[in-house]
């Protein structure tokens, strides 16, 4: 699984190791710890931390990725947030876990779109 994480402008370092962990650590959990896994296959692209570590943004993908099961996915995620901000606050030893919010990362969407739409400029001009 890559890993790339999102900042503001220069990250300090810590920041960047605390989001890759929680973003490692994350992964982990979601896969073995959770009693009610998500229906989709969901894999992390992004931790973004809020500058005070209060709040980490998780970034998502789900396969497949039809609206219902994207949404089923990020409900049981939603549920399970404050067992996995525990267990990363104990696994990472940080005195205040950050709380966690869940999103769908809309970027593998776009670039998926982009591509379609540049194939079928491709299609176009090979039809010309």
């Amino acid at each position: 699984m890559t890993s790339r994480h999102r900042s503001s402008g220069s990250a300090p370092a810590r920041s960047v190791r605390v989001a890759e962990q929680i973003h490692h650590e994350l992964a982990g959990l979601i896969r073995t710890e959770l009693r009610d896994a998500p229906p989709g296959l969901v894999t992390l692209t992004a931790v973004e931390l809020t500058p005070d570590y209060a709040y980490a943004t998780v970034y998502l993908t789900v396969f497949p990725d039809d609206e219902a099961t994207v949404e089923a996915s990020l409900a049981t995620l939603r549920r399970a947030a404050g067992f996995l901000r525990g267990r990363i606050g104990r696994l990472l030893r940080i005195h205040t876990a950050p709380e966690l919010r869940f999103a769908v990362d809309q970027s593998v969407l776009r670039g998926l779109e982009m591509d379609r739409l540049i194939a079928q400029a491709n299609q176009r001009q090979a039809d010309e």
